[in-house]
């Protein structure tokens, strides 16, 4: 599984909440309110909402952080050799908030070497935030305060709830090995995006899978997924990091991870 990033340092959380607490803001005030939609040159859409959310973000890394890199979904990427590289998607699930669906998120990891330390899953709607940063348990926060989130037990596959964003993301030889994991599973869940990871994290599923994502779209989960107790990494059970290949496999409980793995692997 490789070695364990150290633990984060203090003075990079409360930046981090800072951002999400900005990203949110904006989100909230464009929330169902008829924004001009534009597509990409992936044909992916994108907002006034998500650039502004991003642009609020990397205003605070330039002033907290200046010698740090940034990697960010609308803005590109900025002294990517630093040491510390923030990466950003500021509204994770744009085709969801542009048909008025509260279940998008912004998404801020902190890369130490190539290496998340630090993640946050914020649902602006919802107003639920996960924080995860190593070498420290996960913490969840709502309008009732915060505590810390803990994954549920489920040593067996066959007992097992997967989420996962769209089956339509498992092309290829993808398709197949997606299929055996979900036929050994009970139960599988589409939609969600970011929030599958942050039920995870509190004990509300067991295993979330996903496949051709950008590394905006993955690496704000592990240390939330970590610091509650679980296990993220890709495919073949290695420690996430910027040059991954965008196919991830989170389970709560460690014992059906390596069934997961070999499964998806066609190894049986």
């Amino acid at each position: 599984m490789g070695e364990s990033p150290e633990a984060c340092p203090q003075a990079f959380v409360e930046p981090a909440g800072a951002m999400a607490d900005a990203a949110r803001s904006v989100a909230r005030q464009y929330f169902r309110q008829g924004l001009a939609i534009e597509d990409k040159a992936d044909e992916s859409p994108v907002t006034r909402a998500d650039r502004e959310a991003e642009a609020a973000m990397r205003a605070i890394i330039a002033a907290a952080f200046p010698d740090h890199g940034i990697i960010g979904e609308e803005y590109g990427t900025e002294n990517p050799e630093a040491e510390y590289v923030w990466v950003l998607d500021p509204i994770d699930g744009t085709k969801r908030f542009i048909t008025g669906n509260p279940l998008f998120g912004s998404l801020i990891a902190l890369l130490r070497n190539k290496q998340p330390i630090l993640g946050v899953i914020d649902m602006p709607i919802l107003e639920e935030r996960w924080l995860g940063a190593t070498g420290r348990p996960t913490v969840f926060s709502d309008r009732q305060g915060s505590r810390t989130a803990r994954v549920r037990p489920c040593p067996d596959l066959g007992a097992a709830t997967i989420l996962s964003t769209a089956p339509e993301m498992f092309q290829g030889a993808n398709e197949p090995a997606f299929h055996r994991l979900r036929e050994a599973a009970k139960l599988t869940l589409y939609g969600g995006d970011c929030f599958n990871y942050g039920l995870l994290a509190s004990g509300f599923a067991d295993i979330v899978i996903e496949a051709d994502l950008a590394p905006y779209d993955y690496l704000a989960h592990a240390p939330v997924i970590i610091g509650a107790g679980g296990l993220m990494t890709d495919w073949q059970g290695a420690p996430l990091t910027l040059d991954s290949d965008g196919r991830v496999l989170c389970t709560g409980d460690t014992a059906c991870h390596g069934a997961a793995v070999t499964l998806l692997a066609g190894t049986l």
